[in-house]
């Protein structure tokens, strides 16, 4: 089964893309590049990397929510996402959250325990700390500026390896000719969300079994990120890949294999 979806969440709405048939639910909330391009109509697209899922779970890929208030916080958006659920019929769900995602994902898991089976966050960090604000401050004043083709340059050179790079760095230029937003309002809405994150003082709220993936090259979190949410996150599990960075969930051959055994244990 792939479906794409939306569901209503106050006065707006919030797509989705679904895939797989199980019984069992997998939540997995995407980045900041949510703010440049929703799931919207992309399942077929999006289905690929979860295909050993699809037996045992309902996988369901959300975007945030189309109209985004000013102040619109991190908190909220986990609220929001804890309220989509609901209307799915969900009681309980793991949840993969990636970067911006992770930073959701925790904060379900604080404020709706009773709604989180198992957490994976992914390429995440606790709070916005110094490496978190120069990233995402140095790309709201490109978008700021239109310059689009930087954006995404930058956001590429602080992603992935350099073995990555090497190979498809020429084609950045093309990548960001197809992929200008005609607005950057939701981009900011989202980024600024991320300036004013810090969940320090709610990670000892989370019980539930969670992993926590990192590469040990991360220009976009930092390197100590995921050593803060093991530390703040009691019983805890965190797996570093070597040598990759923020990117390490579209590099790493066996990252949806690990996450995939994880929620089956």
């Amino acid at each position: 089964m792939r479906k794409n979806g939306c569901v209503n969440v106050g006065n707006t709405e919030m797509d989705y893309a679904a895939f797989g048939h199980g019984s069992r639910k997998l939540i997995v909330l995407p980045g900041l590049s949510d703010g440049l391009a929703t799931v919207k109509g992309k399942a077929w697209l999006l289905a690929s990397p979860y295909k050993r899922f699809f037996n045992d779970y309902t996988v369901y890929m959300f975007s945030r929510k189309n109209q985004m208030p000013e102040g619109y916080t991190i908190r909220d958006m986990a609220s929001d996402q804890v309220e989509t659920m609901k209307s799915l019929g969900m009681e309980r769900a793991s949840v993969l959250g990636v970067s911006q995602g992770g930073m959701i994902a925790q904060y379900t898991a604080i404020d709706h325990p009773e709604m989180v089976e198992k957490l994976i966050l992914a390429v995440t960090a606790p709070y916005a700390n110094r490496v978190v604000k120069e990233a995402v401050s140095g790309w709201i004043q490109m978008a700021e500026r239109g310059d689009h083709a930087a954006l995404m340059a930058d956001t590429a050179e602080k992603m992935y390896s350099e073995k990555y790079l090497k190979k498809y760095r020429r084609y950045f230029p093309l990548l960001a000719r197809f992929t200008k937003p005609a607005s950057y309002d939701r981009f900011f809405r989202n980024a600024n969300a991320i300036l004013s994150f810090d969940a320090r003082s709610g990670l000892s709220k989370i019980t539930c079994p969670t992993l926590i993936i990192a590469g040990s090259d991360d220009r976009t979190v930092g390197n100590d990120a995921a050593i803060e949410l093991n530390r703040g996150i009691s019983g805890s599990e965190l797996y570093v890949y070597d040598g990759l960075g923020h990117g390490a969930y579209e590099e790493a051959k066996d990252f949806y294999h690990r996450v995939f055994e994880f929620c089956n244990r």
